[in-house]
């Protein structure tokens, strides 16, 4: 279970106020990061989504010391991260939030379900699971369903 991601945003604190609305929760500075913000979703997994300044990279810290923060200066706003989220609205609500940001929202079909995909700041991709989307996903990827869907099927690095 993912209990919290973190993503990069060109306004954090506008993000983070938009994932809070999503969540049906709340959003509140990140205080190991100046400039960054957190949306909880105040569910009982701890479920919160940290948004960092867009180019904000965490380092490892020196012997003894925690995660490091430094903000090289890019324009490279696109990432090969994304997160699948399960949350309580429904499509509608989704896509009135979307329209209003006017940020890309669409529902696709990623094979075995479907998902909305929400891209947030039109650069971000979170995809989300409505209620019954949720039971899509869940309902494909239980684990009698991916040794159905891929018995036989092997990486190409294995011998």
């Amino acid at each position: 279970m993912i209990h919290h991601i973190s993503i990069p945003a060109k306004n954090p604190l506008h993000v983070a106020e938009v994932l809070a609305e999503l969540f049906n929760g709340y959003s509140a500075p990140f205080p190991s990061h100046p400039g960054s913000y957190v949306a909880f979703a105040a569910d009982k997994y701890g479920t919160l989504i940290e948004v960092y300044p867009l180019g904000t990279e965490m380092i490892p810290g020196e012997d003894d010391k925690p995660i490091q923060y430094q903000n090289p200066n890019t324009e490279n706003h696109f990432i090969a991260t994304h997160a699948a989220i399960s949350i309580m609205l429904e499509q509608s609500q989704i896509d009135s939030i979307a329209k209003r940001e006017n940020w890309r929202c669409l529902r696709c079909s990623r094979g075995y379900f479907d998902v909305i995909e929400f891209w947030v700041e039109n650069a971000v991709l979170l995809e989300l699971a409505t209620p019954e989307l949720t039971q899509q996903y869940t309902t494909a990827l239980a684990p009698e369903k991916l040794v159905e869907y891929f018995a036989g099927k092997t990486s190409e690095l294995d011998p």
